[in-house]
């Protein structure tokens, strides 16, 4: 991965202020309200919201991210918060987490570049366990359109990193489907995510 997309989250997060808030996402908290705690995997975790949510639930918490800054934020609001994830900052190829190891995922605007985002999803697969879920929030192809009208709601501008539902089930092909949808959608997350956007949501439970 470049160096400069590395250096672009860490001047994201290098502020004081949490560019995405501290609150968890809706659709994440909607969801893992639903399941009984177990292992949980957060790729692309950035500031650490979703991933202390899930500590506070009683997850046992795994989260990963290439920003150093993401990290350093995000162990600041699990001290705050008097939980403990396990936080490593790489790209995903040099962080060798076991197979099979957890029973969620939970991928949040997790735009990963368009080069890798499929290579990528399909490692990621084989860390999840059998009966084990997905949940999945990210911007859809239609974005553009919204992003047009306001910049505020933020996402990737180029159309190769946005999703499409055919793509996720390419690329999460053996999971029972649960939710599979593109959804215009209301945000407010912190400083990056502000007004109506399209999102892919999925909650897959691998076979």
């Amino acid at each position: 991965m470049k160096d400069t997309w590395t250096e672009r989250w860490n001047d994201r997060y290098s502020s004081e202020e949490f560019a995405y808030g501290t609150a968890p996402n809706n659709f994440l908290k909607e969801q893992l309200e639903k399941l009984n705690p177990g292992s949980i995997l957060f790729p692309a975790e950035g500031e650490g919201r979703n991933a202390v949510f899930a500590a506070q639930l009683g997850w046992k918490v795994s989260a990963f991210d290439i920003s150093a800054e993401g990290k350093n934020k995000a162990l600041k609001l699990a001290e705050a918060n008097n939980v403990e994830i396990d936080y490593q900052v790489g790209e995903l190829e040099t962080l060798n987490y076991p197979a099979k190891q957890f029973d969620a995922m939970a991928l949040i605007y997790a735009h990963f570049p368009a080069a890798i985002k499929s290579s990528i999803h399909k490692t990621l697969d084989t860390y999840l366990r059998k009966d084990g879920y997905i949940i999945f929030e990210a911007f859809s192809k239609k974005h553009l359109e919204y992003l047009a009208i306001n910049d505020k709601v933020g996402g990737p501008k180029d159309i190769e990193s946005l999703f499409s539902i055919e793509e996720i089930q390419s690329d999460f092909p053996d999971y029972e489907i649960i939710q599979l949808e593109e959804k215009e959608i209301e945000l407010n997350e912190g400083l990056f995510h502000n007004g109506k956007g399209s999102v892919i949501r999925f909650i897959g439970k691998k076979k």
